[in-house]
C-alpha cells in the first residue's frame, strides 16, 4: 500500500541538518519510490537525498496519508531537525534547484523502491550538501 506525506520544510537545512525527513518504526521497513523538492524562494540552491542511521532531534512529525483510508501509515516525515542525526557519506540522489520558485526535483526508485530497515533511527534525509539552503516544499512516496 503506497503512503505519501508532503510539508514544507520549518527552515533552511545544512549539509549536517535535514530540511525534512522520512523514518521507519521499530518493526517495519519501508520501500521509498519517489522524493519530490520544490525551491520555494528565487535562490537557487543544491539538494541531497542521504542515509539516516540516527534520529538526532527532528522537528514536528507531518501527517501522512494512506491509498486506504482504514490503514494508519507507519512511517514518519518530519520537518527539518534541530540536533543532527548520524549522516552516512554519499549520496542516494543529488540535484540543483534553480532560482525560481517552484522549481524542483523528482526522484523515483526502480524496483522494490529504496530500502529503509526497520528501526526508529533508519531514515532518508534532505540536506544542502554545499552552500546555503533555502526552505523546500517536499514530498515523500513509500510503500510499507
Amino acid at each position: 500500500m503506497r503512503v505519501y506525506s508532503a510539508g514544507r520544510a520549518a527552515s533552511a537545512g545544512s549539509a549536517t541538518l535535514p530540511a525534512g525527513s522520512l523514518y521507519a518504526v521499530a518493526n517495519r521497513p519501508l520501500w521509498v519510490v519517489e522524493v519530490g523538492v520544490f525551491n520555494t524562494t528565487v535562490t537557487g540552491t543544491e539538494v541531497a537525498l542521504r542515509r539516516l542511521t540516527t534520529a538526532g532531534t527532528q522537528g514536528s512529525a507531518l501527517d501522512e496519508l494512506c491509498e486506504d483510508p482504514a490503514i494508519t501509515p507507519a512511517g514518519t516525515v518530519f520537518n527539518t531537525h534541530s540536533g543532527g542525526p548520524t549522516i552516512t557519506a554519499g549520496q542516494a540522489k543529488m540535484g540543483i534547484l534553480g532560482a525560481a520558485a517552484g522549481s524542483g526535483i523528482i526522484w523515483t526508485f526502480g524496483g522494490k523502491g529504496l530500502y529503509i530497515p526497520a528501526g526508529t533511527g533508519n531514515g532518508l534525509g534532505l540536506t544542502v550538501p554545499n552552500g546555503t539552503g533555502q526552505v523546500w516544499d517536499f514530498e515523500f512516496t513509500w510503500e510499507e
